[in-house]
Formats: structure tokens, sequence, C-alpha cells
């Protein structure tokens, strides 16, 4: 998969496309049904496959201190769109001077223009341009004005549910640790990236040892509590390796911690030196609730219990001792 990240860059022998427009932000199962209409509809007419997308989330510009935290950084979201099949990505420096472009100019400079494309396929609430003017219908006016089609995918409701599938609605179950039904949307486990960073020191003290993430790190932290996951070194490589871990996420309320902080105990293993390296976490299970213990004791023995319980959810061994 290409990525362009100015118009300049898209490269002149592309001669037709079909496109798409959005955040992207989790590629979820509503995008994935976006971008499989417009993949296939790219094969049909042998056009390339293109999504557009907008960096920084355009609530970051207009509403900075409201807006989210993005389930996926900028590097997984391309990571993820590119697992779809699609053949390119325009990712559009989203400031306040392009927010001020017109729908039209939006479509004819962007879409026509840069991308030649035959066909558009959004979600029903699309909107774009101006003030967000845009919408659906003003989309099907200008592809009739400037010569492409427009094909509307409509809202997509989970299985058993009332609810499409949404960022927002990630967010809303990883605010209550369900990262079980957060995955059920996002099609995959949630998933955070970021550096290992000196800790405290109190996991290796107590017996296990944990990796720390970055503060910086990508992706949306769940609630507070205890969870079952992956640890990855190598993410993205050949040599990529999967590693069953127990997940904290919290404050260290036994010890009175001020900071939230998100560590991982890989299983078992006492001997891994993580230090400054790049990993992957996976929250699959959440195991349970931060709890203050009464002491170091109590605190042990949950911790075994934990990985325990991790072991057994994730289908591995049991560590021994």
């Amino acid at each position: 998969m290409q990525v362009w990240h100015e118009i300049d860059e898209v490269p002149a022998e592309l001669r037709a496309s079909v496109a798409t427009i959005g955040n992207f932000d989790g590629v979820h199962l509503g995008h994935r049904a976006v971008l499989g209409v417009t993949i296939a509809a790219a094969r049909a007419v042998e056009a390339s496959a293109v999504a557009v997308t907008f960096e920084p989330h355009p609530a970051a510009v207009h509403r900075p201190d409201a807006s989210p935290v993005l389930l996926t950084g900028p590097e997984d979201r391309l990571e993820l769109l590119a697992e779809t099949g699609l053949d390119g990505v325009l990712v559009i420096a989203y400031d306040l001077d392009f927010a001020r472009l017109t729908p039209r100019e939006f479509v004819s400079r962007y879409l026509v223009d840069a991308l030649k494309v035959r066909r558009v396929v959004v979600g029903e609430d699309i909107r774009f341009g101006l003030e967000n003017s845009g919408d659906r219908e003003t989309m099907r006016e200008l592809g009739e004005e400037l010569g492409f089609a427009v094909d509307v995918v409509h809202d997509i409701e989970a299985a058993g549910t009332r609810r499409r599938w949404s960022s927002t609605w990630v967010r809303e179950l990883l605010a209550a640790g369900d990262v079980a039904q957060a995955a059920a949307v996002l099609g995959r486990p949630h998933r955070m990236r970021g550096v290992v960073v000196h800790g405290e020191a109190r996991g290796r003290e107590l017996g296990f040892p944990t990796a720390n993430l970055a503060p910086t790190s990508s992706g949306t932290v769940p609630a507070d509590g205890v969870y079952a996951g992956w640890l990855w070194r190598g993410w993205g490589t050949p040599d990529a390796v999967r590693l069953p871990a127990a997940i904290s996420v919290g404050t260290n309320p036994t010890f009175d911690g001020e900071v939230r902080q998100v560590e991982a105990h890989v299983l078992g293993r006492t001997d891994l030196d993580l230090y400054d390296e790049e990993v992957v976490v996976e929250f699959t299970h959440h195991l349970r609730p931060t709890l203050k213990f009464e002491g170091i004791e109590p605190l042990v023995g949950q911790m075994h219990a934990d990985v325990a319980q991790a072991a057994d959810l994730l289908g591995v061994r049991r560590p021994i001792g």
C-alpha cells in the first residue's frame, strides 16, 4: 500500500481511483465494511482503491480540550488500513486552512484532480468541507457535476445490539474495561504501542517484573484494572514474538501511587530486558478491578492468582512457582 502525505506525491501514472473518506480511528468493523465496498468497486473497474484520511484528527484542531484519545496512533492506523487490501492512502495534514475549503474545493482538488476518482464510497454520516457543510447529498450533487458516482454504505448494527459500529462505542467499552466487547467491535484485540521505560521496580522486587509503557504511548488506555493479553516484541517484523502477559492499569494504590501506568508482566519470565524497546501490548480479557491491599503478602498472593488466571484464559501453561 502506498502512502501519500501531499497531493503532489500521488503518482502521475494513477489513472483512476475509487475513494472513501474518513478518520478511520481504530479501523473497526464498520470502517472495514466501507473499505471493503471501496476495494470491491475499485477491482470491478480496474482502478486503485484509496482511502483519504486526516492527521491530526479534526477534533484535535477544532476542540483541542475535548478531543478524544485516539484508539490508534498514526502508525497503527496505516498498518490496519494496509491489512484491508487498499492500494493507497492519502493522509491530509488537517489544519485551519484546510478546514476553510468549501465542499466543492475539497472534492475538486483532492478527489477529482489528485486522485482521478470514478466513484466515491461514503457512510451515511459523512460530513466534509467548510463547517462540515457537505453531506452525502452534497457529494452526490458534486458527483453529477464533476463526473463520478457515489455509493452510500448504510450504517451496520452489531449483531444482537441496536448500536452501529463506531469508534465512540469502542472508547466507551474501554472506559468500562470491557476489552472483550471492544475486540468484537474492532475485529481484533485493542492494543497500545510504546517504548518500555523505567518504573519504580516494585514488580521486580515482588517477583513479577513488568514492562512499563511510556506515557507517550499510542492507543487508548483502558479502565484501571488487571487484564490478560499479549506483549509483542519486534511488531511488524518477520521475527516478531508474541508473549503471554498479565497487564496492570492504574496507580498502584497499595503503595499510594499517584501516576497512572500501564505495566505488562510476561508470564513466568524474570529474565527479559525490555528497556528502551518499542513493544505492542494487546488486551484480551478483563480479570479484575484495581484493588488496594493491606500489605505485601495479600498483594503477592493475588498476583499469583492473576497470573494463573491469565495463563488459563490465554491457553498457555501456568508458570511454576
